[in-house]
């Protein structure tokens, strides 16, 4: 009788756990379901990010190589085609691109409107603070000097990758403005600043020398054109601005 009340229990027992298991394998396959299809679309949207980042490269690349035969046509057709790409890096790169075109072509405003853009674009400071600085440069001599000063002093701060150049620019800026004693200030602290780069240095001190003799007016015309010089794009050890391929022959080697 023992045996009979212990395979009858076994019984009910068994029936209860398939019962639990046909009312649980349906919330188990959602499960399963949603964490494929998260795996999936988190492997797409890799996949995706690579494929338009490589394609920017590409363009990117063939723009500049048009440029450098004279088609500006054919690179700012190309620059204008990255300029719409989600790859963020070659987005702002190009609309920086097309902001120097139109600087060439004597276009400021039109300019200062593709390097506003290209600022909002950047995924990061290193290329944001670049085409911020390109738009001070665009109106440092025609917008009003507080316009240039907001613009400028943001990027003067610890941390900013061309804080340098932006305090050069002002100090040229306070020039334009009448400002002499605030600008020779300006020059004395980039002069001594020991993460300034060497060209900075000696333009600061042949500035300041310059103002000091009485020549002010002549430093505002051939600093700017200085100033003006679109910074370089840094690249940190071991790395590149994110969402920028750089290809094999330019990708930064082991340090």
């Amino acid at each position: 009788m023992t045996d009979l009340f212990d395979e009858v229990e076994e019984q009910l027992r068994s029936d209860r756990y398939r019962t639990l298991a046909r009312k649980a394998l349906p919330w188990i396959l959602v499960v399963l379901s949603a964490g494929l299809v998260g795996f999936l679309a988190v492997w797409g949207w890799q996949r995706y990010r690579e494929q338009t980042a490589n394609k920017a490269s590409e363009e990117y690349g063939a723009a500049l190589d048009a440029l450098a035969k004279g088609d500006q046509a054919q690179a700012e057709k190309l620059w204008t085609e990255v300029s719409k790409s989600p790859a963020k890096a070659y987005k702002s790169l190009s609309l920086m691109q097309l902001g120097a075109l139109k600087i060439a072509a004597d276009k400021p405003n039109e300019a200062v409107a593709l390097f506003d853009q290209a600022a909002t674009a950047a995924p990061d400071d290193l290329l944001g603070d670049a085409a911020r600085l390109k738009s001070a440069f665009a109106v440092l001599d025609t917008a009003p000097f507080k316009d240039v000063e907001a613009r400028l002093t943001p990027l003067m701060q610890d941390g900013h990758p061309y804080r340098v150049q932006a305090r050069e620019a002002l100090a040229f800026a306070k020039l334009m403005a009448g400002n002499t004693a605030g600008a020779r200030s300006d020059f004395v602290v980039i002069a001594q600043s020991l993460d300034a780069p060497e060209g900075a240095r000696q333009r600061a001190n042949a500035a300041k020398d310059l103002i000091d003799s009485g020549s002010a007016k002549s430093v505002a015309a051939v600093a700017k054109a200085a100033a003006a010089l679109p910074p370089s794009t840094p690249v940190g050890p071991g790395g590149a601005p994110e969402g920028l391929v750089l290809p094999p022959q330019q990708a930064p080697g082991p340090q």
